[in-house]
């Protein structure tokens, strides 16, 4: 009778263990590909968020140069006409971020700084230089640096950035989404994210 029971604490002793061997093995491997989902997620997302702007811009540029002893005044003049296209953009191949399998937890480190560039193109019309005071290479670089810092005025004072800062939380609003659905956590610089993702991002 003795060997009957032991034999039977035995068997369910078994059983136990192999059924949490088996639970310890099923939960591993759900986590394993919840947190390829999430890496998934992040790469999908990983494409440029662009705004597009077009920008227009007049510019008067004069140049005079004083020539003996002030006697003499060397002029030069240009009338430019700026067409550019601006683009606003920012790469989320850049967020630094972190995956905690055993806290089931997305942190986001960082997030990269908006990209602007600008692709001007630019018309000449009106140029005029003396014998003495020619147009040179010097003259049309420091046009475009001129043109460039005006653009990027115009850019700040628009609704450019704002709209592309829009695209980016619709973006990174899919992180939380998604950490919610398979019941992660999520955070940014250290702080838990709810549903108000866009306000935190929008404080930092």
């Amino acid at each position: 009778m003795k060997k009957i029971v032991l034999g039977i604490v035995i068997a369910l002793l078994a059983v136990f263990v192999f059924r949490s061997c088996s639970d310890s093995k099923e939960e591993k491997t759900i986590l394993k590909e919840n947190s390829m989902l999430i890496q998934k997620q992040i790469e999908n997302v990983s494409k440029l968020v662009v705004s597009e702007g077009h920008f227009a811009e007049v510019y008067n540029y004069k140049d005079s140069q004083l020539l003996f002893g002030a006697l003499i005044s060397a002029n030069k003049k240009a009338l430019v006409v700026v067409n550019s296209e601006v683009t606003v953009a920012y790469d989320l191949s850049k967020i630094d971020f972190e995956i905690d399998e055993t806290n089931k937890t997305l942190r986001i480190k960082s997030i990269p700084e908006a990209e602007v560039k600008i692709n001007p193109d630019f018309e000449y019309y009106d140029v005029t230089a003396d014998y003495f005071n020619p147009f040179d290479e010097r003259d049309y670089n420091r046009i475009k640096k001129n043109v460039n810092n005006s653009l990027l005025k115009k850019v700040e004072a628009s609704s450019l950035k704002s709209n592309a800062q829009n695209r980016l939380l619709s973006e990174l609003q899919k992180f939380y989404i998604l950490t919610n659905s398979m019941e992660w956590k999520l955070e940014y610089l250290g702080e838990p994210v709810d549903s108000d993702l866009p306000v935190l991002l929008l404080k930092d």
